[in-house]
């Protein structure tokens, strides 16, 4: 009887937690990360657009205000996954290698139990299931077709592409290019199907899962689904002064931010100036960019459902972002048909990007805030002491794994297959989202080609052009860097300078 009565107590102990890992109570980790999408584009955030499952996020967990990327997407994505600087793991200049000197969040995560899975866009050269990753779907390239990211199919125009070989991922299958069979494939759609697929056939693992959700989305070419799309038509027709000052009028009403933050100097045409055709046009392209982003937020309303109806809301922490500010660039390649259909790539152009950014200066692949600022929404049922609430801590890409190490209790190493691995350059986010931390112990680092930067304290230093004089914020009282100090603070710039050329040269 007495060895019986131990037996029973063995499997009740056995069958309740991961025989392996120990991973009974571990929070299930959702990253939900953006391309291109500005400052200003979701609804928590200033927006018109419609996003109401971001926003639900928002009201249960905590906004961040000053979160930061690359302002590049294969650099950002890069930190994200490894914790380095891309200087550190080789993507700050190209992706056509592996990451150096780094392991991936899904390495580390799997190695403390996790069932790790990746939907989305990669932009690198390896396939994520050789990254740590136990299943991956989607776009190992850069920009593509919503549609149809492959060959002409039957009965249909050519989709527009930058590059028709664009390499596309399913689990361990590489094809370059993809054409799906589907007349109802959109990547937005699709990306999310694949996660959910995952998460209903995995659901009874007594496992954790770390789902990286990357959509393309509003990267262009803008291209949506017509009834997305004419929800927004007629919206933007009042102009871009218009959009962007109701934004930030919107961001002020409901506390992300105060008066603090500044209105930047505009950017754009003069709205007035447009023939009625023109506008007609500026229309369009800004409902369907909406439109991109309306769906993804439809689609993120699809993964909260799934993990409400598998019970797991309450053990799940979910995190969104977007790899760089709204994107200024504008590529021009032939196609036909109407702005948002397959077969015409529409780009954004900087007039709508310096609304996306709002308040904010500059775009996409400049080191200013409106390239490097990204918003943060962090939900963690009973984690989050004050729902709803905003932070202010100037947080990087590079913090993310640190923090995954932080909550999971999971082993960060110093050495891969022989190889040495770089110390994790960025900080834990979990004292931060206790309140328990609020002033940033090292300081962070930006160079993306033409941009630089650094961040100490409330102390910024930046410049476009590595030729230009360095200018100098103070991003306590001036966080949208209205007011160049450089001159009044000779020494803060030389101070910031040296510890930049002191970081920089470690790379060279």
């Amino acid at each position: 009887m007495k060895y019986s009565f131990y037996l029973i107590i063995f499997l009740l102990i056995f069958w309740g937690c991961d025989k392996n890992t120990g991973t009974e109570n571990q929070p299930n980790i959702i990253l939900i990360l953006a391309d291109d999408l500005g400052w200003s584009d979701i609804g928590c955030y200033g927006s018109e657009i419609e996003t109401p499952h971001l926003d639900q996020l928002a009201a249960g967990g905590m906004r961040f205000t000053n979160m930061h990327n690359t302002s590049k997407c294969f650099p950002s994505r890069a930190c994200l996954l490894t914790g380095l600087y891309a200087q550190q793991n080789g993507y700050d200049k190209d992706f056509n290698q592996p990451f150096l000197h780094a392991v991936t969040l899904g390495e580390v995560l799997r190695s403390r139990g996790y069932r790790t899975l990746w939907s989305g866009k990669h932009h690198g050269i390896e396939n994520p299931v050789y990254m740590g990753f136990d299943r991956y779907y989607g776009l190992k390239d850069g920009a593509t077709n919503y549609f149809n990211p492959g060959h002409q199919r039957p009965g249909e125009g050519k989709p527009a592409q930058k590059r028709n070989n664009r390499k596309w991922c399913i689990d361990s299958i590489t094809y370059a290019p993809y054409t799906p069979e589907s007349k109802d494939f959109y990547t937005t759609d699709y990306f999310t199907n694949y996660a959910l697929q995952w998460l209903e056939e995995y659901k009874d693992e007594k496992r954790p899962y770390f789902l990286f959700l990357a959509y393309n989305a509003p990267h262009d070419p803008l291209q949506a689904w017509p009834q997305d799309i004419e929800k927004y038509r007629g919206k933007y027709m009042k102009g871009y002064e218009a959009i962007r000052r109701e934004r930030y009028e919107k961001q002020l009403k409901t506390g992300l931010i105060d008066t603090i933050y500044r209105l930047s100097e505009s950017t754009y045409n003069k709205w007035t100036g447009y023939s009625d055709s023109m506008k007609i046009k500026e229309d369009l392209k800004m409902a369907v960019y909406a439109a991109m982003i309306d769906r993804m937020d439809q689609n993120i309303g699809r993964i909260l459902d799934k993990v409400n109806e598998l019970g797991e809301e309450e053990n799940t922490m979910i995190i969104f972002v977007s790899d760089n500010g709204a994107s200024a660039e504008v590529v021009n390649i032939p196609g036909s048909g109407p702005t948002g259909s397959m077969t015409r790539w529409t780009s954004l152009g900087p007039d709508w990007a310096n609304v996306s950014n709002t308040p904010f200066r500059y775009f996409k692949n400049w080191s200013y805030e409106g390239g490097i600022r990204t918003p943060m929404i962090v939900h963690w049922p009973g984690q989050i002491s004050e729902p709803g609430s905003t932070c202010d801590f100037p947080c990087h890409f590079i913090d993310f794994m640190a923090t995954f190490v932080d909550m999971t209790n999971a082993v960060y190493p110093d050495s891969a297959n022989g190889s040495f691995i770089y110390p994790l350059a960025g900080e834990s986010l979990i004292p931060v989202i206790e309140k328990k931390k609020t002033e940033r112990e090292k300081p962070l680092f930006w160079n993306w080609r033409n941009g630089s930067a650094v961040l100490e304290g409330e102390w910024k230093i930046v410049r476009h052009g590595l030729e230009k004089p360095w200018e100098l914020y103070n991003l306590v009282s001036d966080p949208s860097e209205t007011n160049n100090l450089a001159d009044q603070h000779p020494g803060q710039v030389s101070r910031l300078s040296t510890l930049y050329e002191n970081w920089k040269s470690q790379f060279e």
